[in-house]
């Protein structure tokens, strides 16, 4: 994806108020061996880019004055209340070394699984995103979490994910659990009644 950006020099709460008066978001890129450049953006453009998913886990073709480099966007900052971008931070790549970025995750298969199809179950997201090690040309814009074979009962952990080749999960020493599944509490007491019931209809009727 490609952002366009121009180079600033005021910094400072005055200047980055006019900028985003102006319809600006200010901004910065950093990292690597040059130092950093304050930079603006188009916070309309800023506004509709940070409401796609490939924006904030992809590599970046960011230019400035027709020179372009690759980078990652490392944080951001909205107002409250208001269609606004306050604040974005950029970090150069190299190509040569590897980048750690939280990726999306993408839950597929649960309407198949045996906890939903046979019991009726919920599966819980307990993880929204992963951190990841990989080269830049490896970083994926998110990762599949097959929940085919997921039951009741049952969690999937980080180590159970099949990750894009070339790419590590960052799990300082944990195996996260990414997915639980569970019937819920109500789906429980009704079908213990159910079997209670049919029971006490199937009990045959004492002689007189």
């Amino acid at each position: 994806m490609k952002v366009i950006a121009f180079n600033r020099t005021l910094q400072g709460t005055g200047a980055s108020r006019r900028l985003r008066n102006a319809g600006q978001t200010p901004g910065i890129i950093y990292g690597g061996a040059e130092a950093p450049v304050l930079i603006s953006l188009d916070g309309n453009a800023m506004w509709h880019a940070l409401k796609k998913e490939a924006f904030h886990g992809s590599i970046l073709d960011l230019e400035i004055d027709g020179k372009t480099q690759q980078v990652l966007l490392r944080d951001f900052q909205m107002h409250a209340y208001k269609q606004l971008v306050l604040h974005a931070d950029f970090q150069r790549v190299d190509a040569s070394s590897k980048v750690h970025k939280k990726v999306a995750l993408h839950f597929i298969n649960a309407d198949v699984s045996p906890a939903v199809k046979l019991h009726g179950a919920t599966v819980s997201h307990v993880m929204q995103e992963l951190e990841i090690s990989c080269m830049p040309a490896d970083l994926p814009e998110f990762i599949n979490v097959d929940l085919a074979n997921i039951d009741v009962g049952h969690s999937i952990h980080v180590a159970d994910l099949s990750l894009p080749k070339g790419v590590t999960a960052i799990t300082h020493g944990s195996n996260q659990t990414v997915a639980t599944a569970a019937v819920p509490a109500g789906h429980v007491a009704a079908e213990a009644a159910a079997t209670t019931e049919a029971a006490a209809e199937e009990k045959p009727k004492a002689k007189k």
